[in-house]
């Protein structure tokens, strides 16, 4: 998702960028507001501080990727607050809660890097903050945020349209409050038109921003669109329009479209990405959640054989059953898409995390959630295509060194089976036409060799450089392809999830290539 937010480089910075399918103008998926308010400020900030003269060279790979997670690390902080805000209202230890979020490796990871789903888990914790108040004694208070619950649940839902799995919970949370401490039917009226209005007006705002961007709406268009009559001009607009999360939902609810991008069984999120993402605890919380489910069918039965009142389905038990509904329900709904990913679950690390620490248990665990944590944030923090952003930086380097400055190269970057590199940070101006990047992905070992062969034997000029960008998993399939190489670089560390090193090589005295990302320079003398 990285490219999400460094496409607009281009826009900022006037580099060459790859423009995702979800920011097609032909039918954009994803709102701009987001982005250009997070990324877009940092690079602006970058920009200003180049022109203004205070930083020469501010400009470079290393700041345009630093600087948007800088930001991100510093909105991270957002969920620490929430949960400090949170724990007194669910009966929970706030220290113990903080020591927990902090712990984990999705917060060290996912909460720091440009994912919308990051945006999407802070969204949704300060919509539980909200939903849950709380007067300064610790007692609850009446439901009083009406226009910023529905401004947050607005933005989340342009930001990902997912957003609603997770506010589904909040939002009847809320409204029974609304509904149970009001006595006064217009004041309950009062606070859900409140809610509706500021959702509205939101909306509007996502929508006129989403519109000016994808389709260049200009001050001749409206001019032209108010001298029609109403009928044309309604109709007119509504062409005009760029709903992205009406696109967002049409684009992801055909199965067909899921299918390209990688289908899962339906309990993929159940019975791996939680385990992937939260370990122990997310055993513990399916645990609790099936005590639950037991002790109530019980009592259930007990009082329907005794003909008495629904007052007798109380269920007394360890950990607050309303936080496991705020975790288990968005991971039910997300569940009914065929394409699931980890990073998708991110935001339920913050009900997750109150409902564990209400539960004495968890602490008998917390040898494995230290050893489970520290080993997911070397494997996805440092491990998991860890090579592919240091040999960007080489690359850049090299593009822009003084012998290339002097003399006029042209460069083909040639990735293979890794994840698609992010263009933005090889620095290079819209107008320059030196750097070709080509992203195989996973192509298979003929069209890969067949497409390193052709490139090898083409050369046009005398200062063309072709560089293959490959794992050292899948080394040895690139040296059959009758192709010689010179000027090896090894990128350590790097691993492939989808090339894995077979384990008896990491036993091997070359074990570092087999974790590696190479930078190979193909020989113009074949």
């Amino acid at each position: 998702m990285v490219f999400v937010f460094s496409s607009f480089i281009g826009d900022i910075l006037n580099l060459q960028v790859y423009y995702p399918w979800e920011f097609l103008s032909s039918s954009p998926c994803r709102t701009v507001v987001f982005p250009l308010m997070t990324s877009g400020v940092t690079y602006w900030v970058i920009k200003s501080l180049q022109q203004l003269d205070i930083c020469s060279s501010c400009i470079n790979s290393y700041t345009l990727l630093v600087s948007p997670r800088l930001l991100f690390t510093i909105f991270s902080f957002i969920l620490d607050y929430s949960v400090y805000r949170l724990a007194p209202f669910w009966d929970v230890d706030p220290w113990k809660a903080l020591v927990l979020l902090a712990g984990s490796y999705v917060t060290l990871v996912f909460y720091t890097r440009t994912f919308t789903n990051a945006l999407e888990g802070l969204l949704f914790a300060l919509l539980m903050v909200l939903v849950s108040s709380t007067r300064s004694d610790g007692s609850s208070a009446e439901p009083t945020s009406s226009p910023l619950i529905g401004i947050i649940t607005t933005a989340g839902f342009f930001n990902r349209p997912t957003f609603l799995a997770f506010a589904l919970m909040p939002l009847l949370y809320w409204a029974g409050l609304v509904v149970g401490s009001q006595k006064s039917i217009k004041t309950v009226i009062n606070h859900f038109l409140k809610l509706v209005l500021c959702a509205c007006f939101t909306a509007i705002v996502f929508v006129t921003a989403d519109t000016f961007y994808f389709t260049s709406v200009g001050l001749d268009d409206l001019y032209s669109i108010k001298n029609n009559s109403l009928f044309d001009a309604v109709a007119q607009l509504n062409e005009k329009l760029v709903v992205t999360p009406l696109n967002f939902l049409s684009y992801n609810l055909n199965p067909h479209n899921l299918a390209l991008h990688g289908s899962h069984p339906r309990v993929t999120h159940f019975t791996v990405n939680g385990i992937m993402l939260f370990g122990i605890l997310h055993v513990l919380a399916i645990r609790a959640g099936f005590k639950m489910l037991k002790k109530y069918f019980h009592q259930l039965i007990r009082v329907k054989s005794h003909y008495c009142g629904s007052s007798g389905l109380l269920v007394h038990s360890e950990g607050n059953p309303m936080l496991l509904l705020f975790y288990f329900v968005p991971l039910a709904f997300l569940s009914l898409f065929s394409h699931q990913e980890p990073r998708f679950l991110i935001p339920l690390i913050l009900p997750l995390v109150l409902f564990s620490t209400s539960q004495n248990s968890t602490m008998k665990w917390k040898h494995i959630i230290i050893i489970f944590n520290v080993l997911g944030a070397l494997l996805f923090g440092c491990l998991h295509q860890g090579g592919l952003i240091p040999s960007l930086f080489h690359l850049e380097q090299l593009v822009h060194s003084p012998e290339s400055s002097s003399h006029p190269r042209h460069y083909t970057l040639l990735f293979a089976h890794t994840y698609m590199p992010p263009r933005s940070l090889l620095n290079i101006q819209k107008r320059d036409t030196h750097v070709e990047v080509i992203d195989m992905a996973g192509s298979e070992e003929e069209i890969l060799c067949q497409t390193v062969g052709q490139r090898a034997s083409n050369f046009t000029c005398n200062d063309c450089h072709i560089f293959v960008i490959i794992p050292g998993t899948i080394k040895t399939t690139i040296t059959k392809c009758g192709v010689l190489f010179k000027n090896e670089t090894l990128i350590f560390p790097h691993l492939s999830m989808e090339d894995p090193p077979q384990i008896p090589f990491l036993f091997s005295a070359n074990w570092r290539s087999q974790l590696g990302l190479y930078i190979l320079q193909v020989d113009k003398n074949q």
